[in-house]
């Protein structure tokens, strides 16, 4: 019987935000043929491009090893951040537009500049950085019970569903990224832990492998862009009701709540 190609994969993909998570892509994609899982992303970015939907940044995913290790992978992967997906500091997200998510507290940088060497390096994603926010991601996986392997989630847009930014940023001269601790509670209560130095050692080790990734695919990270540099501790999964904060020392800290409005 002959395989899915990339459009049917793509298209199973989209469908499942509506119609409920799928099972892993076996039938149509090897375990390690990761150019092929991101051709699918890159049909499905198109898509809904073509449908209105305005990219606003990137997703470094899989950047800490007690992620890696709870998705059963070993190297990063990334995804895009579109307009529709950011959720207000200290707003919402309604249960309704997720299937089975989780949440992980992250470092975002927001680009005062464009990166578009292959070769970028920390130090040059460092002068490129207009501000560092407190942040959570809220994964999502299109994949049924989060049973993905690598290309799997990257073909699902990195598993990526929405994302929370403190409002107010800070310079990056002077913030210790490495040594900043992070708390991420769930109803006032601490659900996971980690550091800076979790992303790839460094957060900024994380955004500069993104630049050099995306320059290289001819998609370069570009002044005003949104960054997520990954997780710096285990994601948590969510229930309908969980009021999120993210705290991370010298930085800030940002909120949500999973329930209706």
């Amino acid at each position: 019987m002959q395989s899915p190609n990339h459009e049917d994969l793509a298209r199973r993909l989209r469908d499942a935000y509506v119609g409920g998570a799928v099972p892993p892509m076996r039938d149509g994609l090897e375990p390690d043929d990761a150019d092929s899982a991101y051709a699918i992303q890159t049909i499905n970015t198109r898509f809904w491009e073509a449908q209105g939907r305005r990219i606003v940044g990137r997703k470094a995913g899989l950047t800490a090893k007690a992620v890696q290790q709870q998705l059963g992978v070993d190297q990063p992967d990334f995804g895009v951040l579109f307009d529709d997906m950011h959720i207000a500091d200290g707003g919402t997200l309604d249960p309704g537009r997720a299937l089975q998510p989780k949440a992980e507290a992250e470092i975002a940088f927001i680009l005062g500049a464009d990166l578009p060497d292959p070769d970028t390096t920390p130090a040059m994603v460092a002068k490129a950085i207009a501000s560092v926010h407190a942040s959570i991601e809220i994964v999502d996986s299109r994949i049924a019970d989060w049973k993905i392997t690598f290309v799997d989630t990257v073909a699902d847009n990195g598993s990526s569903a929405f994302f929370v930014l403190a409002r107010e940023g800070k310079p990056l001269e002077g913030l210790d990224l490495y040594s900043c601790g992070m708390v991420m509670e769930i109803n006032g209560s601490p659900a996971s832990m980690g550091a800076g130095a979790a992303v790839l050692g460094n957060p900024l080790n994380a955004a500069a492998w993104l630049a050099q990734t995306l320059a290289r695919r001819g998609e370069p990270l570009k002044a005003g862009d949104i960054l997520l540099a990954g997780a710096l501790g285990p994601m948590v999964a969510l229930h309908p009701g969980d009021h999120v904060r993210a705290v991370i020392s010298g930085i800030g800290e940002t909120s949500f709540t999973y329930g209706k409005a």
